[in-house]
């Protein structure tokens, strides 16, 4: 065991917003005999993006305000205190350094460009002799363990996930210890309020399907509701093309985003549950799409910002259109397709969709009305409460031909109605809803 410093670390919080099961702070109590943290609520997370739509809209703003709520709780449990600012990282980390006199900051490594970016900017403003100690902790197979380079990833998913099962260990979760308390600490920072970040307060609406509060305790809540208390696990493969209701998948998505839980947590409750009850296509099924979510971040990290690009990793030429009449078409549920419709007013009303909605709204936006694939991503980042970076362009691009679909397929928006909403009640549910 490591003998810690008698030094203060500094744990810079971005999407890994837990306590439990994370590498980042675990690394920072393990090396110093105090810690304190920090958040910022970014300005440019809640400015327009260059689509002209807000980067991120009240869902995910109160998601997020509820996460920071949790984790400073959950941290001074850990004598851990949780500075948050509505200000740019690289406007205040400095200050932070100064006044506890920091000499290592533990975060967590992303790669894309916002983030690197952010990175590279509160660096520039830090004396050389301040470490900065970058961790991996997004994934479910760590990119130490899957015995290829990044630049091997394969071009099809079923490639991948056909190596990292074979060859991948999946690592342990691991329980953080409380950190030495500082006894002259004040934290006077404020948690900002939706009216803080420009929105007004709302109430959620009483059709979502994803009725959650941010934070890891919520997350660990679903968790044991999902799995445990109802059990429907075992039957996830059968419900997870649902389009209503709380249960007809797990709803991860998320907290995942933010990284108020991690992928090995859930794997390993998938594992105790599967030697509690029992092994099948739908325990199988939850994991297989963690392995998704992995596979958009390894594509993301082998193709950087070619994700963003119009002809995505392929730079494919496609005639995309960008037609703001159309445009706002799709957005308010204005289009030929009822299925898209309905699915497109529960995005608006709720922050929500399902994995079935969201892969015929971007196919019909893309493959049908023709428009730049890239509008249609941009929305999806302001609107949903699980907004990742990695999946939503990822997917965005997969639907729309530049990215990971071998086959290039476009989907049939009625027939996808008469086989997952054969009745019409989900199109019933949302089409009755007035959007303004």
């Amino acid at each position: 065991m490591q003998e810690k410093q008698n030094t203060t670390g500094l744990v810079w919080f971005r999407n890994d917003l837990r306590v439990q099961d994370n590498r980042v702070l675990n690394n920072a109590i393990t090396s110093h005999k105090s810690v304190i943290s920090c958040y910022f609520f970014d300005p440019r997370h809640f400015e327009n993006s260059a689509f002209g739509f807000k980067k991120t809209e009240k869902y995910r703003a109160k998601f997020l305000i509820e996460t920071i709520h949790d984790l400073r709780k959950n941290l001074q449990e850990l004598n851990i205190e949780l500075f948050v600012y509505f200000d740019k990282p690289e406007d205040l980390l400095f200050k932070l350094t100064e006044a506890y006199n920091i000499q290592s900051i533990y975060f967590q490594k992303e790669w894309t460009s916002e983030e690197t970016d952010v990175y590279k900017n509160a660096k520039s403003y830090l004396p050389e002799n301040v470490k900065f100690i970058e961790i991996f902790d997004q994934f479910l197979y760590h990119p130490e363990d899957i015995n290829m380079s990044v630049s091997e990833i394969p071009q099809v998913f079923t490639n991948f996930r056909k190596i990292v099962e074979k060859n991948t260990m999946i690592r342990p979760s691991i329980k953080n210890d409380s950190s030495e308390k500082i006894k002259s600490i004040q934290n006077k920072t404020t948690i900002p309020t939706l009216k803080d970040l420009g929105f007004e307060n709302f109430e959620i609406h009483v059709k979502t399907a994803f009725p959650f509060k941010g934070g890891e305790t919520d997350a660990l809540k679903r968790l044991k509701h999902y799995f445990f208390e109802t059990k429907k696990l075992g039957v996830y493969k059968k419900t997870r093309n649902g389009l209503l209701g709380i249960d007809y998948s797990s709803k991860f998505s998320a907290w995942l985003a933010n990284g108020s839980i991690s992928a090995r947590t859930i794997y390993w409750e998938i594992v105790n549950f599967e030697n509690e009850y029992h092994k099948n296509d739908s325990t199988y099924w939850l994991i297989f799409e963690l392995i998704w979510r992995d596979y958009f971040k390894y594509i993301s990290l082998k193709h950087q910002n070619n994700i963003f690009k119009i002809g995505g990793i392929l730079n494919e030429k496609y005639h995309w259109k960008l037609d703001e009449s159309q445009i706002q078409k799709w957005i308010n549920g204005e289009t030929k397709s009822t299925f898209v419709n309905a699915n497109m007013i529960e995005l608006k009303k709720t922050g929500w969709m399902s994995n079935r909605g969201r892969q015929n709204v971007a196919s019909f936006f893309a493959k049908d009305m023709l428009l730049d694939w890239r509008v249609g991503a941009a929305y999806f980042e302001s609107m949903l409460i699980d907004y990742d970076v990695h999946s939503n362009y990822g997917n965005w691009m997969y639907v729309s031909g530049v990215g990971n679909d071998p086959r290039d397929r476009k989907f049939n928006v009625d027939l996808q109605a008469k086989n997952y909403d054969s009745l019409g009640k989900f199109q019933k549910t949302w089409l009755q809803e007035t959007l303004f």
